[in-house]
């Protein structure tokens, strides 16, 4: 009873009562003279509430959300809000196993559930899938430096086209930003210190938001005669009038972009392990508030870009604003904004990577300076030498999200949930453990509906576009 009233209510759940019980030895202060053996979660957190909301958040925000217009115009409103809502409400519901499930054994990392679930070989995987999705994060972020900053230098010295100096090409740029910004925040050691850079992130995303609902009542569908033929031909074909419900041939592979654009599972559980007083409760209101500000923010964005362009919304929808008018000084100063955001989130998406790599090489080995700075730079240097001499990964991104985020969101944590908490608390055909069972296999099918689109991009030639987290 004492241990219920410390927790501020009543637990008569005898799984309660057990998740509660590994959170007060795990994690809280221990007694006076009484040693236990140290694990390296074992640290009192130190990030406030305020901050872990906006690291979540930033971990959340993807470059995804400038697609997210383009999937509306394939959806419909009202399908997709529904979509929005669903996807929204399952990754609330992932993050709840994935807490439950660290709750019942004191483990606040990813990889180790995987090792407590399946051992050695649950361990490897679940660190493999969290380093192939988060490098073809990564990855994506940097390409829309390499694409979108010698745009955005160009502009400001008034040039109308790329003249070829050094410093407008993309490649020199990505090495510069990465070494400079990248590379110092993510040498830092806790994740928690980059929840300022996460909040001036999350700031210059709003500022991008502000600036398409403004842009709706500043470009009339369709464009005056008065306009240049490029711009006026966005809008050619176009009817400017906005669907509530549409299916075409682009439906359903919209489908997994929603569903990717809230994958922030990695860094759940590094967030929760350095948050001020960590409780399941108090990590799960996190979560909730930043799945709830990202959902409005995905959703305006949508809607308002959507309404703006109609059917001639484009996949990318900072380029469809190019098209109007390349040199508007407020879409400059958004896709600066929007290079401020995804540089900014880089190292956030980083550190889980590390994380895995240290539970897979150097499990028992203590904070070491040396490994930590290591990987940061391997890491680093890997994903820009990818942005630079790949030209087009946009099939190996569409192949690493069709199989990790399936899998970060709906099948681990199921799966994990299932074989983690003790069949004495929950049998195996209790309501709980059945809707862990069919949450994993919803993974099962986003996994083969996603591969399914783009095997048939690959044999029919078709270039479908669309965003990814």
């Amino acid at each position: 009873m004492e241990l219920q009233k410390m927790n501020g209510h009543s637990r008569d759940d005898g799984f309660d009562g057990l998740d509660a019980m590994a959170e007060q030895e795990e994690f809280l202060p221990h007694k006076p003279g009484v040693k236990k053996e140290m694990h390296f979660t074992d640290f009192e957190g130190k990030t406030s509430f305020g901050m872990s909301i906006f690291n979540l958040s930033n971990a959340i925000m993807g470059s995804g959300i400038l697609g997210l217009a383009f999937a509306m115009s394939n959806t419909g409103i009202i399908l997709f809000l529904i979509l929005l809502v669903s996807i929204a409400i399952l990754s609330a519901y992932s993050i709840h196993l994935l807490l439950k499930s660290a709750g019942v054994v004191g483990i606040r990392a990813y990889e180790q559930l995987g090792n407590r679930a399946f051992g050695p070989p649950g361990k490897m995987l679940a660190g493999c899938i969290i380093t192939v999705h988060n490098i073809g994060a990564m990855s994506s972020y940097l390409f829309i430096v390499k694409s979108e900053l010698p745009l955005v230098i160009q502009a400001f010295l008034g040039k109308e086209y790329n003249t070829g100096e050094w410093f407008l090409n993309g490649n020199y740029l990505i090495i510069i930003v990465s070494a400079f910004i990248i590379l110092p925040l993510a040498l830092m050691k806790r994740l928690g210190y980059l929840g300022y850079t996460s909040g001036f992130s999350l700031s210059c995303m709003v500022f991008f938001l502000i600036s398409v609902i403004y842009k709706k009542f500043n470009i009339p569908c369709p464009l005056p005669d008065h306009n240049t033929n490029s711009s006026h031909d966005v809008f050619n074909g176009t009817d400017c009038e906005a669907k509530l419900l549409t299916v075409n041939s682009q439906t359903a592979y919209t489908i997994p972009i929603l569903a990717f654009a809230f994958v922030c599972h990695p860094e759940v559980l590094p967030i929760y392990t350095e948050l001020r007083d960590a409780t399941k409760k108090r990590m799960q209101s996190v979560a909730n508030i930043s799945i709830l500000a990202m959902f409005v923010m995905y959703l305006l964005t949508a809607l308002f870009g959507y309404l703006t362009f109609f059917g001639a919304v484009e996949s990318e929808l900072l380029h469809t604003y190019n098209q109007v008018d390349p040199l508007d000084v407020m879409i400059l100063c958004v896709r600066l904004a929007v290079l401020v955001a995804v540089t900014l989130t880089v190292p956030v998406v980083l550190f889980p990577i590390r994380r895995a790599l240290l539970q897979i090489f150097f499990p028992e080995k203590p904070f070491s300076w040396y490994i930590h700075c290591g990987i940061a730079f391997c890491l680093i240097f890997l994903v820009n030498l990818l942005v630079i001499f790949v030209p087009s990964i946009r099939d190996i991104f569409g192949l690493i999200g069709a199989t990790s985020a399936p899998s970060l969101i709906f099948i681990l944590p199921g799966i994990f949930y299932i074989r983690i908490v003790p069949e004495d608390q929950e049998p195996f055909l209790s309501r709980p453990k059945i809707q862990a069972a069919c949450f994993a296999a919803v993974g099962f099918i986003f996994m083969i509906m996603s591969l399914s689109f783009i095997i048939i991009d690959w044999v029919t030639g078709e270039s479908r576009s669309g965003g990814g987290h």
